[in-house]
C-alpha cells in the first residue's frame, strides 16, 4: 500500500472539497460515520443477532443452554389463535 504524505492528503482533501462543496462536507462525513458504525455493529453480531461465534445449544430435554459469557435473546412465538386475558396490573 502506498504511503500518503501530508501533501498528497492535502491534495485529496482539496479535490473532495471541490467535488462536494463546503456545505455538503458535514453531511457526507456524518453519513460515512453512520455507515462505518453500522458496519462494525453487523461485523460483531451475526445475522441472527447473536455475537459472532456464539450459538445456543439444545439439550436432550429441549431446553437451551447458552455458552459462558454469551447471551441469547429468545422472542416468544407468535400465536394469534391463543387469547390471553390481561391482569389489571398488566394494562
Amino acid at each position: 500500500m502506498p504511503n500518503l504524505g501530508p501533501w498528497e492528503l492535502g491534495i485529496v482533501l482539496v479535490i473532495i472539497l471541490i467535488i462536494f462543496g463546503a456545505g455538503k462536507l458535514p453531511e457526507v462525513a456524518r453519513s460515512l460515520g453512520q455507515g462505518v458504525k453500522e458496519f462494525k455493529k453487523e461485523a460483531t453480531t451475526g445475522a441472527d443477532g447473536l455475537p459472532t461465534g456464539t450459538t445456543a445449544a439444545s439439550t436432550a430435554d429441549g431446553s437451551t443452554t447458552v455458552p459462558a459469557g454469551g447471551s441469547v435473546v429468545v422472542e416468544p412465538a407468535a400465536n394469534p389463535g391463543v387469547k390471553r386475558e390481561l391482569r389489571a396490573d398488566e394494562v
